[in-house]
Order: C-alpha cells, then structure tokens, then sequence
C-alpha cells in the first residue's frame, strides 16, 4: 500500500505552518508567505520551490558558473537579480606588516614555558602580529540586473518559484489573466554567461526594461547597443581595487528592441533572452599585476561567441556542462513524499520537529551544486560564501579563513565525486606560496618553506593581524596542504603529485623544521607560540589566555604534514637531506595526550576552558578531518584515544557546542567517524533547523556556505568511509530512521566509486568499480574482506565479496 503523502506528525506540522499565509501585498506581487496554489505537474526531488517571490536576500536563489552568478528573486512586477563575480575585490597587495619576529621567539617561548602567559602574549601582539591592513579589503557585489515588466491587467495566480539543481536554473512561473509568463535563469560555464530567458504563452507579451545598478559604476549604452557597466571596486572610496566591466545584451523574438536613457527597453516581443558577461583586470596568479587589458572588450567577446545561437542551443550546452558532473553522484532514501510542499514550509515543519528524509537528500545535493557553480577549474577558490556577495563589506569580508572554513568547502570534493571543484583551492595554496607564504616564512620567522596564519584574501597576504586569540596561529597553510595528499589518495595521479603536491608538502614540512623546539622537561618537538583556534583558558593566574606551546591542533597537523611528505617521497622515490631531517623531527614530535577526565587535552597542560562550548573543536583534528584517532589505531600510544575523542565531543557539546552552522556540520562528520550514527542524525536535524535559511543556505549567522558544504560532506561520511588504514566501510553510520536508501557515485579513497543500495536496514546491492586496479578493503559492521584484488574497470559486487 502506497504511504500518504505525508506522515501525520507531519501533515499536522504542515497545516499549522501554511496557517500563517498571508493576503496578497502590492498590486501585481504575491506577498511572501502567500499561498498561491502552483502547478504540480511539475514537482520534483531535486528542486528547491516556493509560492512567492524572495522577500530578502536569505530567500533568493543562487545560481553560478563558477566565476559568475546571481540571485534571484523571482519578482513579478520587477524582477533582481543580485549580481557577482569571484575577482570583485577592493583592497590592494600589501608589504608584510611585520618582519623579523623571528627575533623575538626565543624569549616569547621561555616566557610560555614558564607560564609567564600575560607577558608572552604582550611580546606577541607587540612583535610578532602587525597592524590591520592601512586600506579595508572585501569582495564586494557587482550591483543589480533590474527588469521592470509590463504586464496584462490583474493579480497573479498559479505563481511557482523553483531552483531545478539537476538542470541548474532558477525559474519562476505564474499566470495573468489567460498568459502564462515563464522567467528562466542559469549561469553558463560552458559560455561564461549569465542567461535570463523570459517567455510567455501567447505572442506579443513580453514587455519589459532592463537596467544594471550598482554605486560608483558608469552605466552607459555602448556603440553595438549593448548596455555597459564600468567601475572599481574600491576600498573606502579610494583607488584601490580591481577594476571591472560588465556589458548586457538583450535578443528579442518579434517586438521592437530600443534604448531609453541608460536602460534596454523591450516591447511587444513573443520571448527575449538576455545575456550579461563579465571580466576584470584581476591577476590570479599575480595579483599585484593587474591584467593589462579592456575588461569591456574582454566581455564584450564573450558576447560575441554566441551570437546569432539560439537560446535552445546555448541553453543545452550549459546544462550538458553542468550535468557533467552533477549526474555523477545521486542519494535517496525512497520517495520524497513531501515534494509536493514548498521548501520554506518544509524547512518551518523540520524546525517544529518533523523529520523530512526527502530534504536532507536535497541538501545534500544542494551541496554539491553550490560546490559546482562556485569553484571550477580555471576560477577563485570558493570563499566564505561561495561567490556569492550582497555586500561592499561582507561579513569577515567574505574571505579565505583557513583555519577551517575553507577547508570545509572542500569537504565533499573528492568524496562526492567532484574532484575536478577541487581545483581551485590548490591553486589558490599555490599562489599563496609564491606570492606570500614564502616570503612570510622567511622574513617574519627567519624559517625556510612556507607558512600562512589563520585567514588569506583574493590578494594573498600571509602575514597576520588582530589578537593572538585567532592571529597567532601559523598552520593555515600545512592544513590546507592535507587537501592536495587527499586529491592524490583518491585519484591515484601521480603528476598531480609529483608537480603540485610534493612541492607544498615540502614547503610546510620546511616551515616546521625550523619552527619546532624542544619542550625543556621531554626533549619532545613542540610548536608555538601559538593559540588554540579562537579558544582561551584560564591560566595560574585565573586570567583568560589564548597563546601556549604545544597545542594539541598543531602537533596534530604538524605530524600529519610530516606524514603525508614521507609518504609521497616514498610514491616518489625521493631520499634527501630534508626527508631525513623529517624523520628524525617526526620521531621526536610530542603528541596530544588524554586528560585525567579521559578527554582529549586541547593544550599541552590539563587547562580549564574558558569557554567549554567553544565553537570549534580543533583537538579533535585527529579524528576529522584527519585520521590519527581511527578505530585502527584506537590504542595509539597505550591509550584510547577514539573513546577520548568520544568524550571531548560529548562535553563540547554538553556546554553548547555546535552552535554555528559549520561547527554543527564539522559535528556531523565527527558522530560519523565515531560510528554514531543516531548522534549524527540529531545534529544534522539541528543544522536544518536551527542554521539554514530558507533558501537552504547555511547560516553562521550570518550566512556562510561551509556549512553547506559540510553537511553534504557529514552525510557521504555517514554513507561511506575510506580513511581509515585503506579499509572501505560501507554504510558506518546509518541511522535507523534511513531504513531505505540508495546512493551511487561515491569515491573512496583508493581509487573506487561505490554505489550502494539498502533496505530495512540492510544493504541489498553494492557495486564498487575499481578505477585504478588497486586491491581493496571492505568493510560492513563486524564483516571484514582484505586485500580483494581488482583490475581497472572492474566491477566488484561488494554484498557477495562479503558473503551476505
């Protein structure tokens, strides 16, 4: 018998949610929130859809191809689309704001090991982290695309606004009077185009003008009749920032197409299609060279490539480039029953208490197309909010924070088979390198290799600022390190590793050759000064402090570095002076150790927290996103540190951990890798309800995509694990409530691609295609299959190979 369509816990949620509809608002606009019956014909698992128009900028939709994107609103009257571009950036390169530190870390380091902590942090904030940057640095928006329509007389009926992530473009439908209008949007990354289509079901109906809107912009109509936008992106209203154009030309179908001051007018057309390019001077690899060109001309050419295309061509070229890799991987958990409901109402039911299976599913794939439409080969690396930018000054001037943020959002790259979004992110650590990682290494701390603190904008600076609380940490750049060893992991490429891999590597591992000293009691390799990643404790002296030596974080990452260097010169077969000196430094290298509470020591002294629910978790780096604490090595060094990590996580939490969006994300990941599978699906459920707006974007608050990211990464993590000792474990998390599901296109590490299916409970159909003919591992519960020999392209039946 087939189940109603929604369970009554639900239905009653649901009734008392849409209760609060409101009437309609200004003539020709449903108000938010008003009930307007959509068409259902049309109902889908992959689409986000609502009954009215965004009434704030939380509530639009996002589209992007990478480098360019909008949100849309899906206004009747008078349409936005809330434009961006990754290089829009005010600010400048910016010479060290300090040098030789270096100088000063000898008696900063004997202040600390004789808990002198007060006087320590002085010397560092004194001497160690420089002054705010002279001129404010941010991406910024783009400004506006306005569309004001003409329309037939009466109010709007049938109104559907939706965000089709299969096909990648953001719609909007309603009917006036006897024509139905249907506004289509997408961003082409196979065309780097910004397309608006606008068609209605009887001739003669699309009537609008456009207008592109943003402070301290010209806007002109230019010789070809295309309406141009020039500008900078400046910083406190002074010349400094990337310069940009954008140009908009709009083709009509029948109607008459003319120009009305700064603005493109349109009348009495049967359909229209607009397209908007974009293109500044920003040098990615070279910031402080701006690009020696004509932005105009540049988008102007972009134009060009498509003339005289119809939008069906042009249309299915973009959907078959994003189809590409979104169709590589789907997850269900049977049949989404609720669908026929709005995603806003959806979302208020979740947050009452219901539990909505057909929505996690579509945030995990929101996910992903986030992560397709933000970062793609050739672009920026995703920043804070992915591309997209409502702001002069974004929040944290929507930045690359390094101490986790950005590693969050790539996450789900390689797991989720999207290695290709990876990109980005290693060429933005490379840049960083060579433009000031390097350079911060050697004349802040007189040390070889590279280094980075805890945040770097589209200008890569590595020097810090601020308090030592988050400023005076130097592992942002070894961290980001693990992301090109995991990208080598998972696809075998031996290239990758050899010319981009090995030489980051290597540059971290030199940093902390020369960083590392020996701790006056042990003898034992310690880093710092340093802090604990945003947290304090309280010190002899019943004060709050943040910066101590040998954190557990850093000897963390830093074992992790040397690890993954030895191991890729191994891959490698190179043996020289610097793979012996890490040896030796690793061999020597003090660990994290287990409080008398059998918790996992954040410091390197059992230190009460001054904060017990501290946002971030950053001693349990061993157990996620690194693979120290595993159930493998569960009895590292005489001691459990899986079962501490367990008890860390159940304290943070007890004392209001996990209380922003990406923290509660990273959380996820953690139950998971613990195989706590209940633990896990609570905290997702918190993040629906308590961090996510109602258009599925993650809020911090405010919004920040990590979160997103992260909790596609939290649930392929509850699906599939891969981490631990080359075993592949099927299924290690899977909460009760997920009886029935079906996911297919995950990559493991190893080089396979695992689909799987389950009912009740138990696993029916598991595939796992071998890509590199490496043997395999595989695990599911207490059944353990080793060393199962492969060839390339073969096709192992999992569920058999295990004798299920």
């Amino acid at each position: 018998m087939r189940a109603p369509l929604l369970s009554l816990s639900f239905a009653a949620l649901w009734l008392s949610v849409v209760a609060l509809a409101v009437p309609s608002g200004a003539a020709g606009e449903p108000a938010a929130g008003a009930a307007v019956v959509a068409p259902v014909e049309r109902f889908g698992a992959l689409q986000l859809w609502y009954r009215q128009p965004a009434a704030e900028w939380t509530e639009a939709l996002p589209v992007g191809n990478g480098r360019l994107g909008a949100m849309v609103f899906g206004g009747v009257a008078e349409e936005t689309l809330q434009l961006n571009e990754e290089t829009i950036w005010c600010g400048r390169p910016e010479a060290l704001n300090r040098t030789a530190a270096g100088r000063q870390l000898p008696k900063i380091r004997e202040l600390l090991f004789a808990e002198k902590f007060a006087e320590a942090e002085t010397l560092v904030q004194n001497e160690v982290i420089g002054p705010q940057p002279q001129v404010g640095r941010s991406h910024q928006t783009l400004g506006e695309l306005k569309l004001a329509f003409t329309l037939p007389a009466g109010a709007p009926t049938a109104y559907r606004r939706e965000l089709d992530l299969d096909s990648a473009v953001a719609a909007t439908e309603f009917s006036v009077g006897t024509v139905t209008f249907r506004r289509e949007v997408f961003a082409s990354a196979a065309d780097q185009l910004l397309v608006v289509h606008l068609a209605a079901s009887q001739p003669g109906q699309i009537s609008f003008v456009a207008a592109l809107e943003r402070d301290d912009v010209t806007v002109e109509v230019l010789p070809d009749g295309t309406l141009g936008m020039t500008g900078q992106a400046l910083a406190d209203h002074r010349g400094d920032g990337v310069k940009f154009a954008g140009v908009l030309r709009v083709q009509p179908e029948g109607g008459t197409l003319t120009t009305a001051g700064n603005t493109l007018a349109v009348r009495g057309a049967d359909s229209a299609t607009l397209f908007f390019a974009v293109r500044s001077d920003y040098n990615a690899t070279m910031p402080a060279v701006p690009l020696a060109r004509s932005n105009v001309v540049a988008a102007q050419t972009d134009l060009a490539a498509v003339a005289g295309q119809p939008f069906a061509a042009i249309a299915a070229r973009a959907q078959a480039e994003h189809h590409r890799l979104f169709r590589r991987a789907s997850l269900s958990f049977g049949d989404d029953l609720n669908a026929a409901l709005p995603t806003d109402e959806r979302l208020r039911c979740v947050q009452a208490g219901a539990e909505d299976l057909g929505l996690l599913a579509l945030h995990f794939q929101y996910g992903r197309y986030l992560l397709i439409s933000s970062s793609r080969p050739g672009d920026l690396a995703a920043n804070l909010q992915g591309i997209w930018n409502n702001l002069m000054y974004a929040p944290w001037s929507a930045d690359y924070h390094i101490n986790i943020n950005i590693q969050m959002n790539y996450w789900p790259a390689e797991v989720t088979n999207l290695a290709e979004c990876h990109e980005p992110f290693f060429s933005l650590i490379e840049n960083l390198a060579a433009n000031g990682g390097r350079l911060a290494a050697r004349e802040i701390y007189g040390a070889r290799g590279a280094v980075a603190h805890y945040t770097t904008d589209a200008w890569l600076g590595a020097s810090t600022d601020g308090r030592p609380l988050w400023a005076m940490w130097p592992m942002g750049f070894a961290w980001s390190t693990r992301h090109f060893w995991e990208h080598y992991l998972y696809t075998g490429d031996r290239d990758f590793l050899a010319r981009r891999a090995y030489p980051v590597l290597r540059d971290a591992s030199l940093f902390f050759l020369d960083w590392l000293v020996p701790e006056p009691h042990t003898g034992r390799l310690v880093s710092g000064p340093s802090a604990s990643p945003e947290n304090e404790f309280f010190g002899p002296d019943g004060a709050k402090h943040s910066v101590s030596m040998g954190n557990s974080m850093d000897q963390q990452i830093i074992w992790e570095t040397f690890t993954h260097f030895l191991a890729a010169t191994r891959a490698l077969g190179i043996a020289d002076e610097t793979v012996a000196a890490v040896e030796a430094a690793r061999a020597v290298l003090a660990l994290p150790q287990i409080g008398a509470d059998g918790r996992v020591m954040e410091w390197a002294q059992e230190r009460p927290e001054v904060e017990p629910g501290h946002r971030h978790v950053s001693h349990l780096y061993g157990l996620h996103p690194g693979a120290h604490f595993t159930r493998s090595n569960a009895a590292a060094n005489g001691s459990d540190f899986f079962a501490a990590a367990r008890r860390t996580l159940e304290f943070r939490l007890a004392h209001g951990g996990g209380h922003t969006g990406w923290s509660r994300a990273w959380i996820v990941s953690m139950w998971a890798r613990l195989g706590d599978a209940e633990k896990a699906r609570a905290d997702l459920q918190a993040l629906l309800a308590k961090s996510t707006q109602p258009n599925l974007l993650d809020s911090h608050p405010p919004f920040q995509i990590d979160g997103n990211f992260g909790a596609t990464a939290g649930i392929a993590e509850m699906l599939l694990q891969s981490h631990d000792n080359g075993i592949v474990e099927l299924l290690p998390a899977l909460p009760s409530q997920w009886k029935n599901g079906q996911v297919n296109g995950l990559r493991a590490r190893g080089g396979f691609e695992v689909s799987m299916e389950w009912r009740s409970g138990t696993i029916e159909r598991c595939e796992i295609v071998s890509l590199l003919g490496h043997s395999i591992s595989v695990r599911l519960g207490d059944r353990l299959v080793r060393d199962l020999p492969t060839k390339v392209g073969q096709r192992l039946d999992a569920v058999k190979a295990l004798g299920l």
